[in-house]
């Protein structure tokens, strides 16, 4: 029965995305959603962001084996990443009405820079999708014994379909409809295994020392650095991603822009407790679920503590999530090949339509890449520090600065991108003791320093600030 349900929600997930297909009348509407989504929307859409394979699988894998101190990365800093957005970037960037963080770096910058942005944002997807489909072909490898190649390439067809026909309209919709799923499925069992498993003083007494410590227990300088690298992974290097840009754009409103952010951060930080909770209780009560792969701690409590309809909707809610998350980081990544590298090319000429047409065959081929990716790494964490990492040193500082700093210029922009991946590229190489993407990020600052200061540039006149 659980195999049939499975099945039926894919099949649901297809038809929501021909259903959307209808609302797409435009580039606009494939990619923002016409700008016509409301405040819950909006919020529901970026609390879906990443709360998908990195939450329930990734997250929770790393808090069963290091504490709280593990999962630094996610949930804090993803949480902190949204509500940035909502005080600093939503409000200035709506103004703009622009499709891309490309369309962005070229207005406040130049064309050069808006390609060479754009050359930076597309590949720090590819990672982030294979995580999507690694953890979909996991699933169903676990539930129905549908092989990791087949599960890879299933999911990536059910993805790509609604995405291609559907675009942000497909995504705005099961975003929403998903996050009411997780957070009654989430609440259910989270509670469920929390009285069984005795309440918090049995939890208390069954953990590690310092599990739940919040800060580095060694004083030490590179200590602290790990620490600071952890919150600023997703915490910065999200901010600058496409997928989440998109979805503050499609607001009815500059207002609807910022307070959706605000929500979904608050929305995310604690809606993302309930898979911790769940594995934690869940390891106490079932210490053999932990034995092999941790992350699929949560799956395989599932299977072993709940009956059916508990695993229907479970299982449910995770693919719906997971597949709203893929979408739209297919979307994003294919969004800016068309807007800011194939449209330039055709001048002033481009019809809107020819544009729709260009974005959707690019959604192909970024699906086509991720896959390929996906057979080559399993590990889910793994795969989103990387694409967080790569949007850290290549763009935040250039954006950052672009809105906050006023006399950043052109040439400041590009030497940031470029040496701060190429430090960070370094580093990766030559395994440094201090994370590789901090010695990048400090290396994308002084880029930006050194090419704003010692190079003189126009700067151009849009809003700032």
């Amino acid at each position: 029965m659980l195999i049939f349900f499975i099945i039926l929600y894919l099949a649901v997930t297809i038809l929501i995305g021909w259903y959307a297909s209808r609302f797409v009348k435009n580039s606009q509407d494939f990619v923002l959603a016409g700008r016509k989504m409301p405040t819950f929307v909006v919020a529901s859409g970026l609390f879906a962001t990443w709360f998908g394979s990195e939450t329930v699988m990734g997250a929770s894998s790393e808090f069963l084996e290091h504490g709280v101190l593990g999962i630094i990365e996610d949930p804090f800093g993803a949480a902190l990443c949204l509500l940035l957005i909502g005080l600093f970037f939503a409000r200035p960037l709506y103004k703009l009405n622009i499709y891309t963080f490309s369309d962005y770096f070229g207005q406040r910058f130049d064309k050069r820079v808006e390609l060479v942005s754009a050359m930076f944002l597309i590949p720090s997807y590819f990672s982030w999708i294979a995580a999507q489909l690694v953890a979909l072909a996991i699933i169903l490898q676990a539930i129905a014994g549908i092989s990791f190649f087949w599960g890879i390439i299933i999911c990536a067809l059910v993805v790509l379909f609604y995405t291609y026909v559907g675009g942000m309209w497909s995504i705005s919709i099961t975003d929403t409809l998903q996050t009411f799923m997780i957070i009654v499925g989430m609440s259910v069992l989270a509670v469920d295994l929390y009285i069984n498993a005795g309440g918090w003083s049995t939890i208390e007494q069954k953990v590690p020392d310092d599990f739940f410590r919040f800060v580095p227990k060694q004083n030490t300088g590179r200590e602290w650095l790990a620490y600071f690298a952890a919150w600023i992974t997703i915490g910065l290097g999200s901010i600058p991603q496409q997928d989440v840009f998109q979805r503050v754009l499609s607001a009815k409103s500059e207002r609807v822009a910022v307070r959706g952010s605000i929500i979904s951060s608050f929305m995310y930080l604690s809606v993302a407790m309930l898979p911790l909770i769940i594995v934690l209780c869940g390891s106490i009560l079932y210490p053999s679920v932990k034995a092999h792969n941790n992350q699929m701690s949560i799956p395989n409590l599932v299977l072993m503590h709940t009956g059916i309809w508990m695993q229907i909707l479970f299982f449910g809610a995770l693919l719906s999530a997971i597949l709203s998350t893929c979408s739209a980081a297919i979307l994003a990544p294919a969004t800016v090949a068309a807007e800011n590298i194939i449209r330039p090319l055709y001048g002033d000429k481009i019809k809107d339509e020819t544009l729709l047409k260009i974005m959707r065959y690019s959604t192909v081929a970024v699906t086509l890449v991720a896959v390929a990716l996906s057979f080559n790494k399993s590990d889910i964490y793994e795969l989103v520090g990387e694409a967080s990492s790569l949007s850290l040193v290549a763009l935040f500082v250039p954006l950052f600065s672009g809105i906050y700093w006023k006399r950043s210029n052109s040439i400041g922009a590009v030497l940031s991108m470029v040496l701060g991946t190429s430090v960070w590229v370094a580093c990766l190489w030559i395994e440094t003791a201090i994370s590789p993407m901090l010695w990048g990020f400090f290396a994308s600052i002084s880029g930006m320093l050194f090419g704003t200061f010692i190079f003189k540039a126009d700067v151009k006149k849009i809003p700032v600030g």
